[in-house]
């Protein structure tokens, strides 16, 4: 699926909330980022605010190296907005993974495991948490072999390396990879752009970013203005009164 063609981010976030942008949107993505490593930039920014930065439970710190540099890899920041790490888009996965939806609370795992088509959907034996243990594991692996880890890699190698893994061909574990970026690339969209009651698009930075206003119970004082942009601070489903965005107690980040 990896292709040549460079799209911008603008034209990916104009186009991102329409149902065909995922698989348009694989392994592209990269090669249209702005060529900076993560080491260089978002690593440098997280070590440089420890004191702010997301509790993970459910990754170690292997695999918290390896899903930061990734997601900011498919995410990266730019002048038009944060990339995935600012946006605590990895703290989104973190607790998905590390909750009921992570652990196949209703995902059918009585089998026949069988390779199926794209129009089945998923076929694995896998719960999405087996499923980044395992891949994550193998992909670190693999780079204890190497000179340098993958998030020390410059980014046109980090590039390259998640094109490698969507174009498949390649098993971790028992996870095909293009299985496994499948994943990460639509749990980074959704934690980016996502309520940050569910632990990413921190400060509503993506919302604020696309002018998306959020969750409002009624539009009341708004509905007899026609024609008119609706323009108005986001709004979070867990804010308060004072405008501080509680994450929801029911997706804890441990398993």
């Amino acid at each position: 699926m990896a292709r040549n063609v460079r799209i911008s981010r603008r034209s990916f976030m104009t186009s991102v909330g329409t149902a065909t942008v995922v698989p348009v949107m694989l392994g592209s993505k990269a090669s249209a980022a702005p060529q900076h490593s993560h080491s260089d930039e978002a690593l440098a920014r997280r070590e440089g605010s420890s004191n702010d930065a997301p509790l993970y439970l459910f990754f170690n710190a292997q695999e918290v190296e390896f899903i930061e540099a990734a997601c900011e890899r498919l995410i990266p920041a730019d002048e038009i907005g944060p990339g995935a790490l600012d946006a605590w888009v990895p703290n989104y996965l973190d607790k998905q993974l590390g909750g009921a939806w992570g652990a196949g609370e209703r995902l059918y795992r009585s089998g026949p495991w069988q390779p199926g088509t794209p129009m089945q959907g998923y076929q694995l034996p896998f719960t999405p948490a087996e499923l980044f243990h395992s891949a994550i594991r193998a992909i670190n692996n693999e780079f204890k072999a190497q000179p340098t880890s993958f998030a020390r890699l410059s980014a046109e190698q980090q590039d390259a390396y998640l094109k490698g893994l969507e174009a498949g061909g390649k098993d971790l574990d028992g996870v095909p990879s293009a299985a496994f970026f499948e994943m990460l690339l639509q749990m980074t969209i959704e934690g980016y752009f996502s309520d940050p009651v569910y632990g990413g698009n921190r400060d509503m930075s993506a919302w604020k970013m696309i002018g998306f206003p959020g969750a409002y119970a009624n539009y009341y004082e708004a509905i007899d203005r026609h024609g008119v942009k609706f323009e108005r601070e986001p709004m979070s489903i867990g804010d308060d009164r004072l405008h501080h965005v509680h994450v929801d107690p029911n997706i804890p980040a441990s398993l």
